[in-house]
């Protein structure tokens, strides 16, 4: 399989919304994110990138068919929940590029795309001025009963990119369990890196 990764900005992310609102919607629903998504949700939530000149999809495709995507946007432009988590630090959130989600269906994992959508969105960071990024990941318990068997985290590849996690920084953000009759708030630890 081949992919092409594509970053696209502005105007040229409006063709691949609902697609990659669709994709969102089924990687997320696997561990850890355990996402039961919303369609409607997902497609206003794009917007902000669409509609954001500082905002950044990294989009793979497999020919013309989108398996992937990995999104940024500068943290002060992200939901509030996640610069809220910096409060107590001794960051500067305006100071600091926010490397968002990052998607790619299960077949095209293991070809570098997730290299790449880092080598984007940290191009198009230091391009915009920023010297910092930084992303998060969810905290589940280590005994959740949905965690798959001999499942991976991908710390190791994230030090090897130079992103380490930020002690106490940690966004807690709402969104529903697959398994759930409502949302719930969920805790995401921080990591960054200097670019």
């Amino acid at each position: 399989m081949s992919l092409r990764i594509e970053p696209l900005k502005g105007a040229q992310i409006a063709p691949i919304m609902d697609g990659l609102a669709e994709l969102r919607i089924r990687v997320f629903r696997d561990w850890p994110y355990l996402y039961e998504g919303d369609l409607d949700y997902e497609r206003g939530y794009l917007h902000g990138y669409r509609d954001n000149p500082r905002a950044i999809v990294a989009a793979a495709f497999d020919g013309a068919k989108l398996v992937g995507a990995s999104t940024g946007v500068p943290l002060s432009d992200a939901d509030a929940e996640f610069a809220q988590a910096f409060e107590q630090s001794p960051y500067d959130t305006d100071a600091i590029f926010y490397c968002a989600e990052s998607v790619l269906l299960p077949e095209y994992r293991g070809q570098g795309a997730g290299h790449r959508f880092f080598d984007l969105r940290e191009d198009h960071a230091r391009a915009l001025g920023y010297r910092k990024a930084a992303f998060c990941s969810v905290i589940r318990p280590a005994d959740h009963p949905a965690r798959p068997q001999g499942y991976r985290p991908l710390d190791g590849f994230w030090r090897a990119r130079g992103y380490a996690p930020l002690d106490g920084v940690v966004a807690h953000f709402p969104w529903r369990d697959i398994d759930a009759a409502q949302d719930s708030v969920k805790p995401l630890q921080f990591w960054m890196r200097e670019l």
